[in-house]
């Protein structure tokens, strides 16, 4: 390891002491997780009553209820409506559901939830291969974001490049014919009080504002820049068109953002959470992310309880501070460390043991640049035994190793590595290993390993939709083993869902948990391809999907015992969908809205009745 010379930690890893102190301060009054509420007298009135319903509890014992009482944030009765309703009270808040189907909230596995304001309240140009689409996106996005604000990103032209071949990467024709070029004539009078710096899908084009490029200083003189510099000029100005360097010297210039911006992106991101019946979720999160957590915590804002999740190489640095898996409370917990083993499929980087058949090439294993802000090595697999030294030291600090694994042969050496972890280490109680993504397994011996180790396979359904449509072409026969849905969960393998979102520069993965649901038991597109579902061994049925995002992931975080059920005691967090989703063809479960969120035994989404 090469030695820092610098008196001072890295930024981040200052962050990091940050959000580790802040833990710390928030939880010394109350880190103590929801107990049963059985003392409580059964002749108090409730709070909240849901009645005429069907209710899915999510108990194999007694799976269907018609009513809930809630008082205060938990569950008191859960039955017949005439029980709920005996506890009706004059401030008692009464919803007759009229047949609608109520489930216990969502538990979303994965998402990168700064990103995902970040792109909600700023930019978002994946659907943009235009002028007309870019300059409506990037003036709706200059009118929601306050003056001055930066706006970056963007990422213009992934969908076409998608529906050329896979992510365009290997459609190099493709891309040399049509794309899409802009100048900043386009985003200009859109854009006067904010500086703007968009880049495309892979990041190959970046256009500047005129504000962005006065604030970094760069401009073409009269004899006009040339090119080779980075800048295009014509006629003595700058088109607004650079290179990735340039680009890099106007993001320097950015300011930090505020604290301000960070919670307005924030609660816009919880809004679509609430939408969608997310009641928490998981979260891959940035040191300086935390503070935001609390901050919202502290005045109430928060409308989705956060399971916090840093990088693998911190464990050493949490357990030195005192932080331990499951610390935090009922709002914001630190909840397992996340590894990287290899690449994704989008980029054509997960590791295979046989090449691509469109690039020759086998894949990567993940390297010391990715999350490497704590230590020289980061939280990938690389340098070699990098991966093995961080599980094995944070299984024996109680941290439970989430490690993304995507391609056969790192799903096959991630399971080396718990294999051998298990072994030395001996039994650990609350141990529960994950691999995040496991997108192609090499076949059922695979997922009967997994079962046997006892490995969580934390996967996101809806990537299917996407990566169905070009992954044969990249893998071939390989494909069948994409997404194995069933074949884990009849191996034994318990099955965590959850959406990546927002996704990657390649595409916007929704937040909605029926969409994901849809497609894991159809397999299908939304537009309903192909006919029967891609490879439909692999589909699962509706209760096996919905126990996934919800029992399971409670079960994932450690949080069984009061959260993923609809049970007395229990946290009063669920959601109540418009149609129950086992009486619809499946083609329409993507189409039923949630049309009230509870969290902590608050409404904290109701949709507006037509």
């Amino acid at each position: 390891m090469t030695p820092r010379t610098s008196l001072s930690p890295p930024p981040r890893k200052r962050a990091l002491r940050v959000a580790l102190a802040l833990a710390l301060a928030a939880t010394s009054v109350t880190a103590t997780p929801p107990r049963p509420v059985a003392a409580q007298s059964a002749g108090e009135p409730a709070d909240l009553i849901l009645h005429s319903g069907r209710l899915w509890t999510g108990d194999e014992a007694s799976p269907y209820a018609e009513a809930l009482a809630v008082r205060g944030n938990r569950i008191v009765v859960v039955g017949e409506d005439a029980a709920a309703l005996a506890l009706r009270g004059p401030e008692s808040r009464v919803v007759d559901l009229q047949g609608r189907f109520v489930t216990p909230g969502f538990i979303d596995n994965h998402t990168h939830f700064n990103r995902a304001g970040e792109l909600l309240l700023g930019v978002n140009l994946l659907a943009v291969s235009d002028a007309e689409g870019m300059v409506d996106a990037v003036g709706q996005a200059a009118e929601r974001l306050p003056d001055g604000a930066w706006m970056t990103g963007g990422m213009w032209g992934a969908y076409e490049q998608w529906a050329m071949s896979s992510t365009g990467r290997e459609a190099e024709e493709g891309i040399a014919s049509g794309t899409f070029d802009p100048d900043r004539t386009l985003i200009d009078p859109v854009t006067p009080d904010n500086p703007a710096i968009l880049w495309n899908w892979d990041r190959s084009l970046h256009l500047a504002n005129g504000a962005a490029l006065a604030a970094a200083g760069i401009g073409c003189s009269a004899a006009e820049a040339p090119v080779e510099r980075g800048v295009e000029c014509r006629a003595g100005a700058a088109t607004g068109r650079v290179s990735a360097e340039v680009a890099g010297r106007i993001r320097a210039a950015i300011p930090p953002k505020t604290m301000e911006q960070k919670l307005a992106e924030a609660r816009i991101a919880l809004a679509r959470l609430a939408e969608h019946g997310v009641t928490t979720f998981f979260d891959i999160t940035p040191p300086e992310q935390v503070e935001v957590y609390h901050r919202l915590r502290e005045t109430g804002e928060l409308t989705s309880r956060v399971n916090m999740r840093m990088v693998l190489d911190t464990w050493d640095e949490m357990r030195d501070a005192g932080i331990t898996e499951g610390f935090g409370d009922r709002w914001v917990r630190y909840q397992g460390l996340k590894g990287f083993v290899d690449g994704i499929m989008g980029g054509s980087s997960a590791r295979f043991y046989e090449p691509y058949l469109t690039t020759g090439v086998r894949g990567e294993w993940r390297n010391p640049t990715n999350t490497g802000y704590v230590t020289d090595d980061g939280s990938g697999f690389m340098p070699e035994g990098n991966m093995r030294r961080l599980v094995f030291g944070a299984d024996s600090a109680g941290f439970n190793p989430r490690v993304h694994a995507i391609g056969d042969e790192a799903i096959d050496r991630i399971l080396d590595i718990y294999e051998e972890v298990q072994r030395v280490n001996g039994p650990r109680e609350g141990r529960r290993f994950a691999i995040i993504h496991n997108q192609v397994i090499r076949d059922e011996a695979t997922a009967r390993r997994q079962a046997e180790l006892g490995i969580i396979a934390e996967m996101q359904p809806y990537h299917t939709i996407d990566d169905m449509r070009w992954m044969e072409e990249r893998i071939g026969e390989r494909g069948r083993w994409a997404y194995a849905f069933r074949t884990l969960h009849d191996a034994g393998v318990l099955l965590s869902f959850g959406s990546d979102w927002p996704g990657t520069n390649a595409a916007w993965y929704t937040s909605n948990p029926m969409h994901g649901i849809y497609a894991a038991v159809t397999r299908q597109t939304v537009d309903g391809t192909p006919e029967g579902g891609w490879f439909p061994e692999e589909r699962i049925d509706v209760e096996t999907a919905l126990r996934a995002y919800t029992v399971n992931n409670a079960w994932v975080a450690g949080e069984e015992a009061y959260k993923g059920r609809l049970a007395p005691g229990y946290l009063a967090d669920l959601a109540v969908l418009e149609r129950d989703p086992f009486a619809v063809d499946p083609s329409e479960l993507k189409d039923i809205p949630v049309v009230l969120t509870v969290v902590d035994g608050r409404i904290v989404f109701e949709r507006p009745r037509t």
